[in-house]
């Protein structure tokens, strides 16, 4: 080693001493990376679905009010909203770049009206199975990670589960070739059972298949209600988002019939963390004035956590 060299080494070394000296006297947690947050707040766009559908606002245009009128910024769009243009590439180029410049993240897709997965008729599930791929796409194009479907079929509780591990385990193939999550929200009927569509998650046995559970969604049938504690206790699990459903509040900013903090105290016992989406589908407050109250409580819950 010359004299240049060695004197280099040299110098090189003690700052390496003093940086470790330095060191030792901050504390650990300075240090330690930032602490994962329990989870973000999306914005479901089924809680505008009033206005949507009333013509007074846009699949376009929602991603701008999510942000500017409620300080969200991840958003989840449903299908009928889309108005038959998920195939449009000039639509979803606008769309996505929307969401880009305003920095705004396209979370999930939810998909409704493209048959049923489920179906024990072997032609009409291949058909729905189709009619979803064009979701799967349009999500990549948008920068989704998920779509969210319905496990929904006709017949007996096996043969129906029988026909939906066959259903949607083919349209997760798809998704996993895309690398999009094909999630299913208890909807109703038998998906509404947090135990059967806990047996259904573990027979389709993917990573690229999960759940969306939802607070306000567990009604089986006309006469029989699954335990909503219960049925997230089962799905979480396998979640890969959260829908927050809320319908009315009483005077501390509460959900008069859900109790939030006995379902965030489930979903952190189970060591999840995600995006929580706020759904309200109340009819006391406007739309939004329930989407504000729900992400107030949301926020409440996250203060909890920190």
């Amino acid at each position: 080693m010359n004299t240049t060299d060695r004197r280099s080494f040299l110098k090189d070394l003690g700052m390496l001493s003093a940086a470790a000296g330095l060191s030792s006297l901050i504390p650990f947690d300075a240090l330690a990376l930032p602490k994962k947050e329990f989870f973000s707040i999306s914005l479901a766009q089924w809680s505008l679905h009033k206005s949507l559908f009333g013509g007074k606002l846009t699949n376009l245009e929602f991603p701008i009010k999510a942000k500017k009128d409620f300080g969200i910024d991840i958003v989840e769009y449903v299908s009928p909203f889309f108005n038959k243009k998920e195939t449009d590439p000039a639509y979803l180029k606008e769309l996505k770049s929307i969401t880009q410049n305003e920095g705004i993240q396209n979370h999930l897709i939810m998909i409704d009206g493209e048959g049923e997965l489920g179906n024990l008729d072997e032609k009409a599930r291949s058909k729905a199975i189709e009619n979803h791929h064009k979701w799967v796409d349009a999500a990549k194009v948008l920068g989704c990670k998920t779509i969210r479907v319905n496990a929904a079929g006709n017949g007996s509780e096996q043969d129906v589960k029988t026909a939906v591990v066959d259903g949607l385990g083919r349209l997760t193939e798809y998704g996993k070739q895309n690398k999009i999550n094909i999630i299913v929200e208890n909807h109703g009927g038998y998906s509404s059972d947090g135990k059967w569509l806990s047996d259904v998650m573990k027979q389709v046995n993917s990573p690229y298949c999960g759940t969306l559970p939802d607070f306000g969604n567990f009604r089986v049938s006309a006469d029989r209600v699954y335990d909503m504690y219960q049925g997230v206790t089962d799905l979480v699990p396998f979640a890969k988002g959260i829908s927050a459903k809320t319908f009315n509040f009483n005077e501390k900013g509460d959900e008069k019939d859900i109790d939030y903090d006995r379902m965030f105290k489930i979903i952190k016992d189970a060591k999840w963390s995600g995006i929580v989406g706020i759904e309200y589908e109340g009819e006391g407050l406007s739309e939004d004035e329930g989407i504000k109250k729900t992400k107030e409580l949301l926020l409440r819950i996250q203060k909890q956590y920190k």
